[in-house]
Parts: structure tokens; C-alpha cells; sequence
């Protein structure tokens, strides 16, 4: 089938709109025809490291249009999310945390089937894809049972894919991995739209006070109508001084999600004795932290953290009940573009102009 779809062919140049082919579902695959996907910073920045030519996209909702032998999860009709990939056998999967799964990579960043062979062709030749297990910045994605999450029909379809990666992680990192007692005080570094999402959670959690660091006034503003307790200007001061200014002698719990490296001695100095730090996307090779920061008698944790320590069919419906009853309004971080206009939306969110970019296939 020939669908619609958004080819990287240079990490350097923008991305193309292009007509593809599709195959059919294989065994354990279910082809969606996507109705929106989010955009996230890992598309933008894993263009440098994955195969050219590909299509990304990992925030993918949609209805599924056929499934593959051994299908049960979903049938043709259903609303489903897209989220990350996993085997389901190994050691990680099999006691619930799929997001550490073994084949992590061949899951989601290879950009091939887990065989080796290609879902996507244009004119006779491979184009890379079933990235994250599924290349959703298209028509139509081809994913994994284990890569769907059934949601109910009468749900707003477009808002969706974020919850399968950006929103998931966010909330997830404060709900399943710190899992804070009332009144726990946390501090989350950069809120973009998983910061916001862990601001979010941290209010359903009952953390007090709930401190937003960034270095955008329009960002923090958004945070203290989302439920921080206080907005710390990263521009204007040093954060841990701010931060023991609000708490003194330090947070319970902090949360990185800027992806800088820099400011993870931060995001680590911030916290009290016996505070657990969570790193999302900041570790980089080579990149040293301060020593001092461990001292045995700090009692100090620092934990990454991969997807929120989320099972996606459990989760996501979780998170779909605290939107519905007004407890997560993730709505409020979404700006809609047509999908022509994905390189448009991609400048947007880099200059700060919007949180997080929604494209409609439509």
C-alpha cells in the first residue's frame, strides 16, 4: 500500500513529505493508520545516529487498519496509542519493566524489523523505519501487539500518542519510579513537556513544595498554572541556593529533564540527605560529576530513568482517567500543525514557540 510519509535523508536538512510503500502486518504486527503524532526531542536528535533514509516518529494514535497472524490484544477498528518496543521475554520484560528491556535498541533505534528486513520501500529500495516500533511520521505505521494500547473510541484520537512516550515519561518518572509520599518536596529541571508532565504528576501525588527550575519565564509560568509551587529562573541565580532558599537542606526528590549534562550536578545538589534524584536524558559519555555529590554520608540516590518506569497497557489508561477527570490536563502543552507543516513545528518547539507539537495526518 502506498502511504504518505516524512523521510529524513540528511540529518542536516529538512525532513521531506514523500510517498512510500507499506507491506502487510506479519506475524505479532499490527499495521495503524495514524491519525496524529507527537513530536519529540528524540526524533530530532536521534537523526544523527540512525540509518538514512528513515522515517521517525514515536508518538503515534491511530486506528488500527489490519492485523497480523497471533494478534488478540487488537482488532481492526480499535483506537489505539503507539509506544516504545520490547520482546516480552527477557528478564526485564518478564517482571514488568519493558522500557530496560535486552533488545531495547533492536526495538526501537534500529530502524529494521528485529529479523533484519524493512517495512518501508520507495521505488524497489529500502527506506528505514518501525522506529520505536512503529515510524509514525506517516499515514500509516506498522507496530507490535506489544507496541499498541487499546484506548476507547470516544477519546480525542489526536491528543493521544504523547501519552506513549514525552507525557508517559514525565508522569511515570514521579508516579512509578520516586513514588513520593504526600508532602515530599521535588524539584524538576527544565519544564518542556516532560517536565510539565512531572509537574503534573507531582500535584496528583501531593508533593509539597513542587519546585519548577528552567531558564524560559513563558515555561515556568506555564508550570505554576500546572501546579508548581514555585518557578526558579536558572538565568538569574544559582538554582541550588534558590532551591535551599524554598527547602532548606535540600529536596527529597529532583528530576532532570533537560537532556543537558550540565546541569546534572544541579539536579543532584539539590537534594536533602537521603533524596533520590532521577536522571531523564542527560548521561553522556565522558561527562564527569563531582565526586562530593556521593558523599557516603548524604545517603544520596541517582536513578535513570527510561520510559517512567511505565507499563504502557497499564499506564497510559491511567493517565487517560486522571485527563478525563481534570487531574492531568495535558491538552493545555499541545499545539496542532498539519503534517505538511512537521518542519514547521519542529522550529517551533526548538525556539520554545510551543511545548509539544502535535502533526494531523488528516
Amino acid at each position: 500500500m502506498q502511504i504518505s510519509a516524512a523521510i529524513s535523508r540528511d540529518p542536516a536538512q529538512p525532513f521531506s513529505v514523500e510517498a512510500v510503500d507499506i507491506g502487510d502486518p506479519r506475524e505479532g504486527e499490527v499495521l495503524v493508520r495514524v491519525a496524529a503524532c507527537g513530536i519529540c526531542h528524540t526524533d530530532i536528535g536521534m537523526r544523527a545516529l540512525v540509518p538514512q533514509p528513515v522515517v521517525l516518529g514515536h508518538e503515534g494514535s491511530g486506528v488500527v487498519e489490519k492485523v497480523g497472524p497471533g494478534v488478540a490484544k487488537v482488532a481492526p477498528g480499535d483506537h489505539v496509542v503507539m509506544t516504545f518496543g520490547s520482546c516480552g521475554t527477557c528478564p526485564q520484560c518478564q517482571i514488568g519493566k519493558p522500557s530496560y528491556c535486552d533488545h531495547f535498541r533492536d526495538y526501537n533505534f534500529a530502524c529494521v524489523r528485529a529479523d533484519g528486513s524493512h517495512t518501508l520501500s520507495q521505488d524497489g529500495s529500502h527506506v528505514h523505519g518501525f522506529f520505536f516500533s512503529q515510524s509514525s511520521f506517516a499515514t500509516y505505521a506498522m507496530g507490535t501487539e506489544r507496541s499498541v494500547v487499546k484506548v476507547a473510541a470516544d477519546l480525542p484520537l489526536e491528543l493521544l500518542g504523547p501519552l506513549g512516550c514525552g507525557f508517559q515519561t514525565g508522569a511515570g518518572a514521579v508516579l512509578n519510579t520516586f513514588a513520593p509520599p504526600a508532602g515530599s518536596s521535588i524539584a524538576v529541571f527544565g519544564v518542556g513537556s516532560v517536565g510539565l508532565s512531572a509537574i503534573m504528576a507531582a500535584r496528583i501525588a501531593g508533593c509539597l513544595p513542587i519546585i519548577a527550575v528552567d531558564i524560559m519565564g513563558s515555561r515556568l509560568d506555564m508550570a505554576l498554572s500546572l501546579g508548581a509551587t514555585h518557578a526558579v529562573d536558572a538565568r538569574e541565580g544559582d538554582p541550588i541556593e534558590e532551591i535551599n532558599k524554598i527547602m532548606p537542606g535540600g529536596v527529597h526528590y529532583s528530576l532532570e529533564s533537560t537532556g543537558i549534562p550540565e546541569t546534572v550536578p544541579q539536579v543532584i545538589g539539590s537534594l536533602r540527605r537521603l533524596g533520590v534524584a532521577g536522571l531523564l536524558g542527560a548521561a553522556r559519555e565522558g561527562h564527569e560529576i563531582p565526586a562530593g555529590l556521593f558523599f557516603p554520608g548524604l545517603g544520596r540516590t541517582v536513578k535513570g530513568i527510561a520510559e517512567g518506569d511505565s507499563i504502557p497497557d497499564l499506564f497510559i489508561p491511567k493517565l487517560i482517567e486522571m485527563y478525563v477527570a481534570g487531574r492531568f490536563p495535558m491538552d493545555r502543552l499541545v499545539t496542532y500543525y498539519d503534517f505538511d507543516d512537521i518542519n514547521t513545528a519542529i522550529d517551533d518547539a526548538a525556539a520554545g514557540r510551543c511545548v509539544k507539537p502535535i502533526l494531523r495526518m488528516s
